[in-house]
């Protein structure tokens, strides 16, 4: 696997950073930078260690794994989708998803990166793969993918309806979930 195919691999990964920094930018478009680069650190740091766990558990589970990962995925986005729409249908003025939480942050992370466990499952197949290379690259794509889609949408998050941002980010989230439970 040469270093273009990686990056177009990492890139692929990244899209689910990106969507669910859409999100934040949708939802909360003041954040400080500090919180930015705090999840788009922890969306790079997941995505580029599950390949690294996949590969070392190898082949021996990636069939059990990899028939319930879609799943796991899509019904966490599901649930932190489903409760962003029913908070800003309900409008209570508060917000579901924190991105400044750890907690939410954390989940979020491993949500969207179940699907590169799954890559590092194909890395272990592969002789002289060149793991540490693939492990930056992927990190480093997702981490700039979480900034570049939170900055993109903060603005219209600025001038939209906090309820209605939530409402679309609910959508954007299950989307996610059922594009990789299909995908």
């Amino acid at each position: 696997m040469n270093i273009v195919t990686i990056f177009l691999l990492a890139v692929s990964l990244a899209m689910d950073c990106f969507a669910v920094s859409c999100t934040a930018g949708l939802t909360q478009p003041k954040l400080s930078w500090r919180n930015i680069l705090f999840f788009a650190f922890c969306f790079g740091f997941f995505q580029a260690m599950m390949p690294v766990i996949g590969y070392f558990l190898g082949v021996s589970v990636s069939q059990f794994i990899s028939r319930y990962a879609p799943w796991i995925a899509f019904l966490i986005l599901a649930f932190i989708g489903g409760k962003m729409i029913f908070e800003g249908v309900r409008d209570n003025g508060e917000t579901m998803v924190d991105m400044t939480s750890l907690k939410s942050v954390l989940i979020l992370s491993v949500a969207t990166s179940i699907d590169a466990l799954a890559v590092g499952f194909s890395f272990s197949l592969m002789e002289n793969f060149p793991m540490v290379l693939a492990v930056v690259i992927i990190g480093v794509v997702s981490f700039a993918a979480s900034i570049i889609g939170y900055q993109l949408t903060k603005h219209l998050g600025k001038r939209m309806k906090s309820n209605i941002a939530e409402i679309i980010g609910g959508i954007v989230l299950i989307c996610i979930g059922l594009h990789i439970l299909l995908g």
